[in-house]
């Protein structure tokens, strides 16, 4: 596990709004874009990064989340906390209640699962999801999380992931851009890309299918300036188009 402490942004740590946001990771490709995010609504917090890159294919090679994963997690929420966050922000979108145990262990905090801000964002615009990921387990488990009678349309973007550990980004986000196609095609009215690992292509997306698309980082970093600052902080929408 790496361990990383960042302090972006020109605010110096007095500042009410210099809040300290740890940030827990399972791929190596999703602090860069959490990092940028941040930086694009919430410079003045710092950032704490903690990586387990095993987590994932201990996962994939597990088939479920069992009690040792869960244990892993409950050490990393600890750890987390006991450097005096202010919240944590899983960016694994495959462990959910994995991560539902960390913030009932941790209530004083906001503990939030990556996708949660993403999926209430998702469900309050009344039309069918086209939910992109590019880890397989992911569309196992995220779909169950969205509201009953919200309409979902999964599509794994095969071989973005593989492209992204290569490498390869532009092949990575061609991958996902024309897995938002399909899902255009098949009466899609908003993209979701669910791993945080993904936003980066998400402006290609928004060029290439004209509708509202959602990121996971966008909606969670809006979500935890509201919770920690209050309301107000708030932006309209996350989404791009």
């Amino acid at each position: 596990m790496q361990s990383q402490q960042q302090d972006q942004g020109a605010g110096p740590p007095e500042e009410a709004s210099a809040k300290r946001i740890a940030l827990i990771h399972a791929l190596a490709h999703s602090p860069g874009p959490v990092a940028l995010e941040f930086e694009r609504q919430w410079p003045e917090c710092r950032l704490m990064n903690l990586l387990d890159d095993s987590l994932s294919a201990d996962l994939a090679d597990a088939g479920r989340l069992d009690e040792a994963m869960f244990r892993r997690f409950q050490a990393l929420g600890d750890y987390a906390a006991g450097t005096g966050a202010d919240a944590i922000l899983f960016t694994c979108s495959a462990f959910g209640p994995c991560i539902e145990a960390v913030a009932k262990r941790h209530a004083r905090m906001p503990v939030l699962k990556p996708n949660e801000a993403m999926i209430a964002e998702a469900a309050k615009l009344g039309t069918r999801i086209g939910l992109i990921a590019s880890f397989a387990p992911t569309l196992r488990s995220m779909p169950a999380e969205f509201p009953a009678g919200v309409d979902i349309d999964c599509e794994l973007a095969e071989g973005a992931l593989a492209a992204l550990d290569d490498g390869a980004g532009a092949e990575h986000d061609r991958l996902v851009v024309a897995a938002a196609r399909r899902l255009q095609q098949r009466g899609c009215g908003a993209i979701a890309l669910a791993q945080f690992s993904m936003a980066r292509a998400a402006e290609a997306v928004a060029d290439a299918v004209p509708l509202p698309i959602l990121t996971t980082v966008g909606s969670a970093v809006a979500e935890l300036r509201a919770r920690l600052l209050g309301p107000a902080a708030r932006p309209a929408t996350s989404s791009r188009e």
